[in-house]
């Protein structure tokens, strides 16, 4: 299969590269930058351009392009966040459309923010809307949007609620261990607020679960089955650690003061299902965060 990555030079689009041309399929890479590799084509979104050659005998897309969210949201940043991520779909669409391109799937990331950033002992489902309108459930919402517009060109139309990802020296799980090998393992806030996370690998799989599998269609929450309380997250991570947990908690207002509105992403958190997707046929290799510390630790 073709299959085209934006997103490729990221924690997770690396990763599923490789593990997509283990699987002999054929991956092409848009970059922002000039290669004389083969399977790298150049796109400049700022000046809606895209190489055309790599949309030929086209399949798939999977769409990880996104600025990360762990800078702090000023009005720029904001509007770097949403284009990075719906503008960008939108210049893969107006290509396909031009080029006459049919695919058989198109694979969008997304997050488990889509149903709001709150803490609550529900538990969130697909079948769940927004339910706190925030600036992420926002920014998730038109994400998915955007990506549902290849749905006239598209058999499919997947999209990734993406939950944190706990990757070996890389990403959130790199300054959360780092924060515990400086002997300041502590929760943060009121520590009873629920950690969504997913571990890379189970991520990459199953991200090559849905572009393999022609039953996957729709939108599907990519966190591991064993969500934990922020405050048991960190004191497992400790204890993988072999270092000492603090028995009192970072204060709310340290974290708000140092990070403003996106504080929100470490203080709250509700509980998310990953039933659909595991309905499916699909298993998580790293069910428990006990099972996730001892691969990653």
């Amino acid at each position: 299969m073709n299959i085209l990555i934006t997103g490729g030079s990221g924690l997770i689009g690396q990763s599923l590269t490789n593990a997509l041309r283990g699987r002999n399929h054929n991956v092409r890479i848009l970059s922002r930058q000039e290669s004389s590799k083969p399977d790298v084509f150049q796109w400049n979104p700022a000046e809606n351009h895209i190489d055309e050659r790599a949309f030929e005998n086209l399949d798939s897309i999977i769409h990880l392009a996104g600025a990360s969210i762990s800078k702090p949201w000023s009005a720029k940043y904001r509007k770097e966040l949403y284009e990075s991520r719906i503008s960008t779909a939108a210049l893969l669409k107006k290509y396909c459309e031009r080029l006459n391109v049919r695919l058989t799937s198109f694979i969008s990331a997304s997050g488990v923010n889509y149903y709001g950033t709150f803490t609550s002992d529900r538990i969130l489902t697909e079948d769940d809307g927004v339910i706190k309108k925030d600036f992420l459930a926002k920014l998730c919402e038109d994400w998915e949007a955007a990506a549902y517009e290849f749905a006239d060109i598209s058999d499919r139309v997947v999209c990734v609620r993406t939950a944190m990802v706990l990757a070996k020296n890389a990403g959130a799980f790199q300054l959360l261990k780092k924060s515990v090998d400086y002997y300041a393992g502590a929760a943060t806030g009121s520590g009873q607020q629920w950690m969504n996370w997913i571990h890379l690998e189970d991520l990459v799989n199953l991200y090559v679960f849905a572009v393999e599998n022609k039953v996957v269609s729709g939108n599907f929450n990519a966190v591991a089955d064993d969500t934990v309380r922020a405050k048991d997250f960190t004191k497992s991570l400790a204890g993988a650690a072999k270092k000492p947990f603090l028995p009192f908690n970072v204060p709310s207002w340290t974290l708000k003061l140092a990070l403003g509105e996106m504080s929100s992403i470490i203080l709250e958190g509700s509980r998310v299902s990953n039933k659909k997707i595991k309905s499916l046929g699909f298993d998580f290799k790293f069910s428990t965060v006990d099972k996730a510390f001892k691969d990653l630790v």
